[in-house]
């Protein structure tokens, strides 16, 4: 049976396989063995399995080359290419001779952090997938399956790879916890914005979570989704039995679950670690009958972050103007210098008085725009998780920005000028975004409302030929000055209700356009502003740093219903006897640098204060109270792992400015007790003990980071020769959790005073707790709290 994918999709459901590592396992592949030199060595096994899964009725196979990148086979006697050249010819073989069935190249993470939070950098990714991706397709995929993906960031490379060099289906799944969060922080909705934008033709879970916690995020997925939902759960999870991973759900109990989250919707279900075929023969054989449920498409208009998505529609969205050159001196000069401090410092006051979006526009003659715009949006999206408007004229310097950004962007912008259109569109359909269109053409500004409608239309139509849907639309109608044609005021706001009104589009306005040349212009904006809210507004680029423009908003929206029960207004104004003041994008204490992740800043408070303050003093009563707060915040889920590891690198700015003033004095700084940090053997993924290095430095702990494949003699080793007091063991892999617990046997019986703690995606309370660790923390900041109850 040949099965076109794209064809079958919604007319019944589609069935992937299952789990491959954990049958290799099974099978004997040893801990931190990789899984995909098999393909060469065990190429029968690999067969079975595959031709297993067919019997059981799946209709596609996945290749066994989650891991087959160019760096994880950097140092092995096969290459990337050669495993990846195996594995698709075994699974087409078992295609042929089962006589039905598909074959998706499988395309895992590379294990590592992509910069700023660690050295991967995204054109790096991208070849690494693009290598993956065409020596799939040349060795004879049917489909693209990207999967297991916690960052968004690099799913996106993964994606444009696969897009830009192959013509096969591409399905991306994520792994997210039981919250609903990506391990970078992301959520449902903002990966869907950014999934749906790209263009993939399914997404959905794999991996982390069994079928029932993964029913409980379906209607999650289901409320924002309009493309194919895939789903392919682990049998449970994992447990320790015997120096073997086993999982926790049977086939039946996993087959009643799957025939639930087909009920919420999901188009193509299979399973991941721990299923094997028999949990998929007993899946499909439930699951007999039953049909896809129809996609609805939600017609979002929507932008999104790494980690939030911003919806028109329910209110009107605050888009952040002063990341902008025009008039403004001081950030002109920051521009010329490089200052991307300065630009930082503006981005995180716009933030907490209240944008919902921050325009980005780094425009000026004489520098070099491509560069400059691609370096701020690196910085500003490293520190602020809000949206970002991408604001050029220069088409080299929008593509740029749009390849590299982490999200779906709001990209200002289009007009109806053909050569605009036909520059602007096409990136648009490329990497995704919602556009902002001027109402301009060839002809100029046209004088009345329905000419701005006209061009709005036109703008909507061509648009249409390139396959980019009107809710990706957001007209700006735009405000001419009052002050030199006065009718101005009341075309603009018969224009919104046109717009709104006839073609059923979003509008934005740059408000403080309209009383140019007038005195005491933020009378004339706040005024013009709520009018333009009661005409249908639904985005306004303003400064959020004016109190009265901030007011009009919160009073608007308290006004017309759009703040439920007026919480938003309360929260602002309540127990206040005058408008709170606007932060200041002005100097910047060490604390709030700490916070917000202004490693510039927090050197120079740092060392200003060192000058006065004992360092200590300010160590004890600024920089840990600071990281405490931090912690907390990422414990409590109001703050994510980006923001943590960069206010850990502010801090780490910070003591290198106490360390240089030590050295100067002559005075030294004492560190704390010895911890050693290892990935164990077998095991190449040091994402997790990374980020666990970089915290305990920063509350002083002197940590010995003897890196990743660890033998665990050596971790023995170096604990009794520096008398250390406890170590943190990562693993990833099932496979390598063996090697873990070898690790932790021979420390109890060498080192018995030594403590172990343990961390990692495969890991449970109840998986530490059978191999004997001294204590499982889920996160990061469990490892420093563990540290300072064990060691002070």
């Amino acid at each position: 049976m040949t099965l076109n994918i794209k064809q079958e999709l919604g007319k019944r459901l589609i069935f992937f396989d299952g789990g491959m590592g954990s049958l290799l396992q099974q099978n004997g592949l040893g801990a931190g063995e990789l899984p995909e030199l098999w393909n060469i060595t065990h190429p029968e096994l690999i067969l079975k399995i595959h031709k297993d899964y067919l019997a059981a009725g799946c209709d596609i196979i996945k290749t066994n080359t989650f891991g087959a990148n160019a760096t994880k086979f950097q140092d092995h006697q096969y290459s990337a290419q050669d495993v990846i050249q195996h594995g698709v010819a075994l699974a087409r073989r078992a295609v042929e001779e089962s006589g039905r069935g598909l074959v998706a190249m499988d395309i895992g993470p590379t294990g590592k952090l992509m910069r700023p939070l660690g050295d991967l950098d995204f054109d790096q990714a991208y070849e690494l997938f693009r290598e993956m991706a065409v020596t799939g397709a040349q060795a004879g995929a049917d489909v693209i399956l990207i999967e297991t993906m916690s960052d968004t960031y690099e799913g996106k490379a993964a994606i444009l790879a696969a897009k830009e060099n192959t013509d096969l289906p591409v399905f991306v799944t994520m792994i997210f916890d039981e919250h609903g969060k990506l391990l970078t922080g992301g959520d449902i909705p903002a990966a869907v914005a950014l999934l749906e934008s790209l263009g993939v033709d399914g997404m959905g879970f794999n991996c982390g979570l069994g079928p029932e916690q993964m029913k409980k995020l379906m209607p999650q997925l289901t409320e924002c989704c309009s493309i194919p939902i895939v789903v392919n759960p682990n049998a449970g999870l994992p447990k320790s039995v015997n120096g073997q991973t086993v999982y926790d759900v049977d086939p039946k109990e996993f087959a009643a679950s799957m025939v639930d989250i087909v009920m919420e919707g999901a188009w193509i279900i299979g399973g991941c670690c721990g299923t094997t075929p028999d949990h998929l023969a007993e899946m499909i054989r439930a699951c007999k009958g039953l049909l896809p449920a129809p996609i609805i498409p939600k017609n979002r208009t929507v932008v999104s972050s790494y980690s939030q998505a911003v919806t028109f529609g329910p209110k009107p969205v605050i888009i952040g103007e002063r990341i902008n050159p025009t008039g403004k001196s001081r950030f002109k000069q920051a521009l010329r210098e490089h200052d991307m401090n300065y630009i930082l410092k503006e981005g995180v006051a716009q933030q907490q008085n209240g944008a919902h979006i921050l325009d980005v526009n780094v425009g000026l003659p004489e520098i070099d725009e491509v560069a400059l715009m691609e370096d701020a949006i690196r910085e500003i999206q490293s520190i602020i998780d809000l949206p970002l408007q991408i604001d050029t004229t220069n088409v080299e310097a929008m593509e740029r920005a749009l390849r590299i950004y982490n999200g779906k962007p709001l990209i200002n912008s289009v007009n109806g000028k053909q050569e605009s259109m036909h520059s602007i569109f096409p990136l648009m359909k490329k990497y995704g975004g919602t556009v902002i269109a001027l109402t301009i053409d060839e002809d100029g500004i046209p004088s009345t409302a329905e000419g701005r409608l006209a061009i709005a239309k036109k703008i909507m139509d061509t648009a249409a030929t390139y396959g980019i849907e009107k809710k990706d639309i957001i007209v700006d109608v735009l405000a001419m000055t009052v002050s030199a044609e006065q009718e101005a005021a009341a075309v603009t706001l018969k224009a919104l209700e046109l717009i709104r009104d006839e073609l059923g589009l979003y509008t934005s306005l740059g408000v403080s356009n309209i009383s140019f040349g007038l005195p005491q212009r933020e009378n004339v904006n706040t005024a013009f502003f709520t009018m333009a809210m009661q005409n249908g507004l639904s985005a306004a680029i303003i400064n959020p740093n004016s109190k009265p423009m901030m007011a009009a908003y919160y009073s608007y929206c308290a006004l017309s219903g759009a703040d439920v029960q007026c919480m938003d207004y309360i929260a602002q104004y309540a127990g206040q006897s005058s408008s709170p003041a606007p932060v200041s994008s002005g100097e910047i204490g060490l604390t709030q640098a700490i916070i917000k992740g202004l490693k510039e800043s927090a050197f120079d408070a740092a060392k200003a204060m060192v000058q006065t303050i004992p360092p200590l003093d300010i160590i004890n009563q600024e920089l840990i109270p600071a990281l405490d707060k931090v912690g907390k915040e990422f414990e409590t889920g109001t703050l994510f792992l980006p923001q943590l590891l960069m206010s850990a690198e502010a801090a780490k700015a910070a003591f290198d400015a106490i360390k240089s003033y030590l050295n100067s004095t002559g005075e030294t700084q004492v560190k704390k007790d010895k911890i050693i940090l290892a990935t164990v053997k077998g095991d190449i993924h040091d994402i997790g003990k990374n980020i666990v290095k970089v915290l305990l430095e920063n509350y002083s702990y002197d940590v010995i980071d003897l890196g990743k494949d660890v033998d665990p003699q050596l971790i023995v080793d170096t604990v009794l020769e520096q008398k250390v007091k406890l170590v943190g063991l990562s693993a990833l892999m099932t496979t390598t959790v063996v090697n873990m617990e070898e690790t932790i046997k021979r420390l109890h019986q060498q080192a018995p005073g030594c403590k172990i703690m343990v961390g990692g995606a495969v890991l449970t309370q109840e998986y530490a707790d059978m191999i004997s660790a001294d204590f499982y923390s889920k996160d990061a900041m469990g490892s420093v709290y563990y540290a300072q109850e064990l060691l002070g």
